[in-house]
Order: structure tokens, then C-alpha cells, then sequence
């Protein structure tokens, strides 16, 4: 799993350009999921995520996280993470599951954030058309890749 996270003052998405869903001050997540990604990634990236400190303490120092900051937490699927741009001009997206695949990790992912939490995640919706509207507060911008955790 691929995710960008951005701290955000107020996030939001809008689906199909209709219904939007928003946050105020907390995480804006993009995630990219691959066809090797396990039930051990989504844990170990669900707890780096909410125990992240990225966010301002008393002394403007980043010591706190979105679960210090009693934060919210925006999740928008995006499969594009996973280009591939090494060759040609047109990135490839070999990487990235297909939706029989993406999907249940998807929503396990969100069930998850939400558990650890101890509220709902707000989320886009799944091979949608969205739109989604960001003030990157700081600007702070992670990315966490969980091939990379050993």
C-alpha cells in the first residue's frame, strides 16, 4: 500500500459532482493499493497513520498526532500512486489491483483508520469521479509506502 498524507485545516470531496464530504483539521489520505498488499500492511499503516506526529504542540514543534489533536481523517482511493513512469510518457498502472482486489482491502483499510480512531473516517467513493479540495496546513506532506517498512 502507497499512501500521500497531508495535514490538513479542512479537506473535501466531491463525488460525481454531486455529494461532498469534508473534514476540518486532521489527515487528508490518498491511497494506492497493489495486488501484494496484506492484512498485515493495512495494520502496520493503520497504526503509523494515527500515531504520526506531524501536528503542533504547544511550542510549535510536530509532537502530536491525529489522535492527540482529537483530528479528522479524509481517505480518497487513487490508484495512480502506482505509475509506473520509468519508461515512455504514458505511466503504466501494471501495479495496481484491480477492483476484485482493491475494494474489500479498501474498505478494511477505512474500517480500520475508523476503529483506531474512535470515529467515522470520512471517504470518497471507490472508482468514482472526484473531486477533492485541500488546504495543506504547514504545508506537510508524508509519503509512506509499506514495501518500505523493514
Amino acid at each position: 500500500m502507497r499512501v500521500v498524507i497531508q495535514r490538513a485545516s479542512k479537506a473535501s470531496v466531491a463525488i460525481n459532482e454531486q455529494e461532498t464530504r469534508s473534514i476540518q483539521k486532521g489527515l487528508m489520505i490518498l491511497v494506492g493499493i497493489e495486488n501484494s498488499d496484506t492484512d498485515d500492511d493495512i495494520k502496520w499503516l493503520v497504526n503509523k497513520i494515527v500515531n504520526l506526529r506531524i501536528f503542533d504542540d504547544e511550542n510549535g514543534v510536530m509532537d502530536r498526532s491525529v489522535l492527540d489533536v482529537d483530528g479528522e481523517i479524509l481517505v480518497v482511493s487513487q490508484f495512480t500512486l502506482h505509475a509506473r513512469t520509468k519508461k515512455g510518457n504514458r505511466p503504466s498502472y501494471v501495479d495496481a489491483a484491480r477492483p476484485e482486489v482493491s475494494i474489500p482491502v479498501y474498505k478494511q483499510f477505512k474500517e480500520r483508520l475508523s476503529e483506531s480512531l474512535g470515529k467515522p473516517v470520512v471517504s470518497g467513493e471507490f472508482g468514482a469521479s472526484m473531486a477533492v479540495e485541500l488546504v495543506n496546513d504547514g504545508p506537510v506532506t508524508i509519503l509512506i509506502d509499506t514495501k518500505d517498512k523493514k
